[in-house]
């Protein structure tokens, strides 16, 4: 007779087989899981997400600092933080709004190590956040506010003004008044270099066709480009005055002068000139010098050539013509004390107007290398030309220093007939008038350095550059 389990037994079986089942079912398990892990999954989720808006919010803030101190730093002017303001709020960061601010300075430090003339400027761009899901975490912000934990995010940048040297075919020195006006003059033509003046420079009826027209303050109207409040630039050859060889030692009566009044006594045939002069090193004449006939200067080269000194005089053509040779090279200076002499080339005569034909030295180891007509800085008066294109005409290669000159010109400059294309002028203030042509100059002064001149430039601001 077969064994029955008793009932005992069957109920342990059936109270087992659930257990061992639940025992081995997965199910839901992932679940459970998950369910106890969402919230900290939520919370790192929602971390992230904040971090990376602080991280999306102050790289925009950094373009708009970038761009905001660019802005600054070409403007260079006393407004120049509210350029950098208004570049800032285009970017959608407004100083003083939604917890923005926007802070500029024009004298930052500049990176250490770089090799950079300050002032720097700098725009530092701070915004302060609220703290959402972070708190949860522990974190309580860099910043409170109205008692509240808050995160203040910043960005920076540093940038500089570059600047690029002009150089200058017409520099006015006067600190006063219009250092350089032109009345009419289309004809004009500075195309290859630029003129500056130390004050003010107003031009009507045409701009001189210079490349810039610069100004130390306000600039009306010269220059194909326009730009005022330019630094200032000092005298570039006062410093040749050493050169000037020493005076005659005559005393202040004893130089000789053209007669002015019919009982004058004539000048020594010495000082009155004709036919083919030979110069070597410097020649000094005590007094004015007048032709009576053309002269051509003849010297050793045209690289150190000589140097003729009138003391206590003019140069009077007389309707004649002074030239320089072919292959020689001339400076004439005006030297003396200030007296009632006239320092400076002049025509007396009463029909056709002299010729001033000559080119400068070009070596570096001449006395007055590039300079065709040099007068004394320390001569203060006599020294004003009036230039009417026939009183003498000039043809002339290299620089003509005037600089306590104010000069009114109304005629043509051209260039000698030997040298190369190069025309430069250093005047106190000067008058440009009617139909006024002087000659074009070469591109980037490449004829002035074929000449032997050192021109002047002047510092002009171009791009600004990040710097940091």
């Amino acid at each position: 007779m077969p064994i029955r389990p008793s009932w005992c037994r069957i109920s342990v079986i059936r109270f087992a087989q659930p257990l061992v089942s639940l025992h081995t079912d997965r199910r839901g398990t992932v679940a459970v899981m998950m369910g106890l892990l969402f919230p900290v999954l939520l919370g790192g989720l929602g971390i992230g997400f904040e971090i990376s808006n602080w991280y999306l919010r102050t790289r925009a803030m950094q373009n708009a600092a970038d761009a905001a101190v660019m802005a600054a730093a070409s403007n260079s002017e006393s407004n120049y933080n509210v350029e950098a303001a208004a570049v800032a709020a285009h970017y959608g960061f407004v100083d003083g709004t939604d917890n923005v601010t926007v802070a500029a300075s024009n004298n930052a430090t500049c990176p250490a190590g770089a090799n950079i003339n300050p002032p720097c400027y700098s725009v530092t761009i701070s915004s302060i956040v609220p703290l959402f899901l972070s708190q949860f975490v522990g974190y309580s912000g860099n910043t409170t506010l109205n008692g509240a934990p808050e995160k203040t995010l910043t960005s920076a940048a540093i940038a500089v003004q570059t600047t690029i040297q002009q150089p200058l075919c017409l520099l006015s020195l006067s600190q006063s008044g219009q250092g350089i006006r032109a009345n009419g003059a289309p004809n004009s033509n500075f195309t290859g270099c630029s003129v500056m003046s130390d004050s003010a420079s107003t031009c009507n009826g045409s701009n001189l066709q210079a490349n810039y027209g610069l100004a130390h303050d306000s600039n009306d109207g010269c220059g194909t480009k326009q730009k005022s409040n330019i630094p200032i630039v000092s005298d570039p050859y006062s410093a040749l005055a050493i050169n000037i060889p020493a005076t005659c030692g005559l005393g202040t009566t004893a130089y000789p002068q053209e007669p002015s009044k019919k009982n004058d006594p004539p000048l020594p045939s010495s000082q009155r000139w004709s036919g083919s002069k030979s110069f070597s090193g410097d020649v000094q004449m005590c007094g004015d010098v007048q032709l009576t006939g053309d002269v051509v200067i003849t010297t050793p080269d045209n690289s150190t050539g000589a140097v003729l000194v009138i003391e206590n005089g003019q140069l009077d053509l007389n309707g004649h013509t002074l030239s320089t040779a072919n292959g020689s090279a001339v400076t004439i200076v005006f030297s003396g004390t200030a007296g009632n002499y006239t320092h400076a080339p002049t025509d007396n005569s009463t029909g056709q107007g002299g010729v001033l034909n000559i080119q400068a030295p070009s070596s570096p180891s001449a006395l007055f290398p590039g300079v065709a007509i040099y007068q004394d800085p320390g001569l203060k008066s006599g020294v004003d030309i009036t230039y009417k294109g026939n009183n003498p005409a000039w043809d002339i290669t290299g620089a003509v220093y005037l600089p306590n000159s104010n000069v009114r010109i109304s005629g043509d400059v051209n260039k000698s007939s030997n040298g190369a294309d190069c025309f430069v002028m250093v005047t106190n203030t000067i008058l440009i008038n009617g139909t006024s042509n002087i000659y074009q100059q070469s591109p980037n002064g490449a004829g002035c350095k074929q000449a032997g001149l050192n021109m002047p430039t002047a510092t002009i601001p171009s791009r600004s550059q990040l710097v940091y």
